[in-house]
């Protein structure tokens, strides 16, 4: 049986209210502490003392490199453009290039494949050990006359400083990568001669996250500014306003013309990436030693040179000339060297030598840009240079803004002139980034075709017992 409480009628029942005590205890339970700002830690002021450092060592690495390769280049200076202006005995220097190249990569065991420009950006991290042959044989390269450009060079220098004063000062992987970044700035800063376009070409890049986006802003800001001043004050020369175009008033058109620009600059981005697989494919499947293909690269290269001598060294200085001439070269010349720095540009990749590709890619779509103005008048050469002059680079980095301030600051357009420099760069990025899709998505569709059918799942315990 079980028994009942009598409940009498009127007397107090039980409050379900807690007590004022427990009350207490609830409100005064301590509140989670919140993390203070980045800014306010002391690992964020340790990454700015570190950008200063990286900075000053980034300028004057600058400094000398590009003084070597300046001077080590100026066998050049006689280049005549034109069908045949070359020497032919630009081919004897390019293939004894190609000699130090393979000796070189050998006395410092630099492998074959290494990094690249953009896969060190994007990973956030440069071996240290590779730094030292890719700096001796990049300068051997672009002293040579290979198509490539200083920025793969410098870059490793700076953001292998960057890795190893992480490494060095035991930093988290986090602010190590900050640390790498902050690196490549101060190796930038200098040669680019702009913390805006520094800052924006890395970030774009690199994309870094969380709270390594305000680390990072701010590192490269400050190492990009302390290289650009230390470099402007001991050489005095900027990389803006090289090219010089004619002025001309913004219409309305110009909006639109902007996207068959940049459609073409999709084209060429595409088969210069065709060039360049195809010149590593041939490479790769050649069996004879490393030296052999470095020579028989800067045979290619220095022949073609001799032919139409624009396609020769880093296409900065050439680019000038073939603006200044722009009409007197003829439209023959115009393809042939566009076609030919596409082919010298993956040669020089694909046989060994090492340099960057950003300034191969502005020469590209410098020239690209006269030759529309001489095919088509009415389309002013202000431009269809300024457009395709960022949209090729634009399309092939993954760097859309960042090369429209590039292509702003090198052109000294107006304002205005630059909103159809930025739909040429979006249409070019957003064509490349739509056949990367449908190619990637057509691999994964064969790869699942291939893949064989799984077995069918033997049944459930429940429905066998049925």
């Amino acid at each position: 049986m079980v028994s009942r409480t009598p409940v009498t009628w009127g007397s107090p029942t039980p409050s379900l209210r807690p007590s004022f005590a427990e009350v207490h205890v609830v409100t005064a339970a301590p509140e989670p502490a919140v993390a203070p700002p980045v800014v306010q830690k002391r690992e964020f002021w340790v990454l700015i003392g570190h950008a200063v450092v990286l900075g000053v060592f980034g300028a004057f690495a600058a400094l000398i490199f590009v003084g070597v390769i300046t001077f080590g280049g100026t066998w050049y200076d006689d280049a005549r453009p034109g069908w045949f202006g070359g020497h032919w005995w630009w081919v004897a220097v390019a293939a004894a290039a190609g000699v130090a190249v393979g000796l070189v990569r050998r006395l410092t065991r630099l492998p074959w494949r290494t990094p690249g420009l953009f896969e060190d950006l994007q990973t956030e991290h440069v071996d240290p050990r590779l730094v030292p042959g890719i700096a001796a044989v990049s300068a051997v390269s672009l002293i040579g006359g290979a198509s490539l450009g200083p920025e793969k060079a410098l870059g490793s220098m700076g953001g292998g400083a960057g890795s190893w004063l992480a490494r060095r000062r035991g930093l988290t992987t986090s602010d190590g990568q900050v640390n790498t970044l902050a690196g490549f700035a101060g190796a930038y800063g200098g040669l680019f001669s702009s913390t805006v376009i520094v800052v924006m070409l890395i970030m774009e890049i690199a994309r870094p996250g969380g709270q390594r986006f305000t680390k990072a802003l701010a590192a490269q800001i400050v190492a990009s500014s302390v290289s650009f001043g230390v470099y402007f004050a001991i050489a005095g020369a900027v990389f803006l306003g090289d090219y010089r175009v004619p002025r001309y008033g913004f219409e309305d058109w110009h909006l639109v013309a902007a996207i068959p620009l940049g459609l073409f600059a999709a084209v060429l981005v595409t088969l210069l990436v065709g060039f360049i697989q195809g010149a590593s494919r041939l490479f790769g499947l050649l069996k004879v030693p490393a030296v052999a293909k470095s020579v028989l690269g800067g045979v290619i290269f220095g022949v073609v040179g001799v032919a139409l001598p624009l396609t020769m060294f880093s296409g900065a200085d050439q680019l000038k000339t073939m603006l200044g001439g722009a009409g007197t070269l003829g439209l023959g010349v115009l393809v042939a060297t566009l076609v030919a720095k596409m082919l010298t540009f993956a040669v020089s990749q694909g046989s060994g030598f090492v340099g960057g590709p950003i300034f191969p890619s502005l020469f590209i779509g410098g020239a690209a840009g006269i030759l529309v103005h001489e095919v088509i008048p009415a389309v002013p050469l202000g431009l269809a240079f300024s457009c395709l002059l960022a949209a090729v680079p634009g399309a092939l980095v993954a760097a859309p803004f960042a090369m429209v301030l590039m292509a702003a600051f090198l052109t000294q357009v107006g304002a205005l002139q630059t909103a159809p420099v930025l739909i040429a760069v979006v249409t070019a990025f957003l064509t490349m980034e739509s056949v990367k899709f449908l190619l990637v998505s057509r691999k994964r569709a064969r790869a699942a075709t291939a893949r064989p059918a799984e077995p069918p799942k033997p049944a459930t315990g429940a429905v066998q017992g049925e």
